[in-house]
């Protein structure tokens, strides 16, 4: 009986949080708002088709017309994003695609960015190396600073020096 009653609960929790999930999913205006946030604005303002502040802009009212109504006719997201771009070309999407020539948009950043942290390590250890070389080779040779650099060697080794 008290298993019954637990069931009962996890269903009813269950049934709230998908109604939750389902209120604004069939909502236009929301969808609208989404996808204005993925387009850009093609007037030059450089600025989201949803952020689009400026007064008298030339495209924003037709590019939010077309939106509404692909959002009316119920195409995908993909479906409107693509109609965009071939309408108003490629500049029109806030981000690139992950498609073909696209991919390098996202991929060249993080390769520049770990090409330049392996130069900067491979040019500090050669510098670190031809530093100490060039120590080592300017360092003077006499019996005098050998005996001195021994009794520093075994004064300060591990040993106690002793």
């Amino acid at each position: 009986m008290r298993l019954n009653h637990w069931i009962k609960a996890a269903q009813a929790i269950a049934l709230a949080v998908a109604i939750c999930f389902t209120l604004g999913a069939t909502d236009a205006s929301s969808r609208v708002d989404t996808m204005s946030h993925k387009l850009m604005c093609t007037c030059g303002c450089a600025q989201l088709l949803g952020e689009c502040d400026h007064v008298g802009c030339p495209n924003r009212d037709e590019e939010f017309a077309d939106l509404n109504g692909f959002v009316q006719n119920g195409q995908s997201d993909a479906a409107i994003m693509a109609s965009f771009s071939s309408k108003y070309g490629p500049t029109a999407l806030a981000a690139p695609t992950t498609h073909g020539f696209d991919l390098v948009a996202w991929i060249a950043p993080i390769a520049v960015f770990l090409a330049a942290v392996l130069g900067t390590i491979l040019v500090a250890k050669q510098w670190s190396l031809s530093k100490t070389q060039t120590a080592a080779q300017n360092a003077p040779n006499s019996p005098e600073l050998d005996t001195l650099r021994e009794k520093i060697r075994r004064e300060t080794s591990g040993d106690g020096g002793f």
